[in-house]
């Protein structure tokens, strides 16, 4: 076990096209925002576990000795395990939390609790740490926030665990795992992630581990080369959404109606594929009109049904033409 002091940040995402239909196997394409989340994990003997969360009021501790005895082989082995309902509700047994909550301080505190619980038993003990999270990130506005508190925990905990190395070295203010390293991170970070969403696409998660511009497709990852500089304007609602309820609404309207909402997944594909050949056109040579595409709202603006819309309030005052005024060339979230 390291006794290091670890600091570790990682970055928010947009996704420019494809969100929801990414959950159904179509194209998202991706980019990380220079809004970031930081952890601090520090090692002692007190034989406690702490989590800090100041941006949401968390502040939890466990006694190590109490979390050894648990019986944790519901957890599976590896980043591979198949995470369950039942395992999710195990968790909420250990934190001492009633069946049905859903609030997201909560939901983060099980995450924790997974990913500790999950890396950290391989050591001979159950380590005594404290981890502090802080984040740039707006919950509940579709930003990754819960993606990169999950990136931030499994990169600090697969550190600490020395099940990879830390990458900085001596003298170095910054330093980046290697590929093979982030990789396991973004595994572990997609679990933690399916604790707190059920059924996650996996795209936050990558596009905070790896940065960058990333196209995503049922798991699998390339970047975009060369992406042009994207100005992107942020409108905050400061309409909290829950992004596991937004993604079971749309599974259900699938089913419900599979002739409705199958083409408008299509639909979004081809949105998603034609932004992506742009973009590859604009690596080459970038022209004028390759910005008067991107800029175009997306159908998920005014023409996708309710299934898809935003529902709140204020947000359904909106005329359409106040709507394509604000999100032409920005992202409302």
């Amino acid at each position: 076990m390291s006794s290091e002091v670890l600091l570790v940040s990682a970055p928010g995402k947009v996704i420019l096209h494809g969100e929801h239909a990414v959950v159904h196997g179509k194209v998202a394409l991706a980019v990380a925002l220079n809004l970031r989340t930081f952890l601090r994990l520090q090692t002692h003997s007190n034989g406690k576990v702490g989590l800090s969360l100041p941006n949401i009021g968390v502040r939890r501790a466990w006694d190590v000795a109490s979390l050894q005895l648990l019986d944790t082989s519901f957890l599976g082995h590896g980043d591979g395990a198949v995470l369950t309902p039942e395992h999710v509700e195990k968790l909420k047994e250990v934190a001492g939390f009633p069946e049905d909550c859903v609030d997201p301080e909560r939901l983060a505190v099980l995450a924790f609790l997974y990913l500790y619980l999950s890396i950290c038993r391989g050591q001979r003990a159950l380590p005594s740490l404290d981890i502090t999270v802080w984040s740039e990130l707006p919950t509940g506005a579709g930003l990754g926030s819960s993606a990169a508190y999950s990136v931030c925990l499994a990169a600090a905990l697969l550190t600490a665990c020395e099940e990879i190395p830390n990458p900085l070295k001596d003298g170095e203010a910054a330093s980046r795992w290697t590929e093979q390293n982030l990789e396991l991170i973004n595994k572990w970070a997609f679990q933690g992630e399916r604790v707190i969403h059920g059924n996650p696409s996996g795209v936050d998660n990558a596009v905070s581990t790896w940065g960058g511009a990333l196209r995503y497709q049922q798991g699998k990852i390339s970047s975009l080369k060369r992406p042009p500089a994207l100005k992107i304007l942020l409108i905050n609602t400061k309409v909290p959404r829950s992004t596991k309820a937004l993604v079971a609404n749309v599974r259900s309207r699938l089913l419900k109606f599979p002739e409705i909402v199958a083409p408008l997944l299509t639909s979004i594909d081809a949105i998603s594929l034609e932004c992506e050949r742009v973009l590859g056109e604009m690596a080459v040579a970038p022209t004028p009109e390759h910005y008067l595409v991107l800029e175009q709202p997306t159908c998920e603006v005014g023409t996708l049904p309710p299934c898809y819309r935003h529902k709140h309030h204020d947000l359904k005052r909106m005329t359409f033409s106040e709507m394509f005024q604000l999100v032409s060339g920005s992202s409302l979230t």
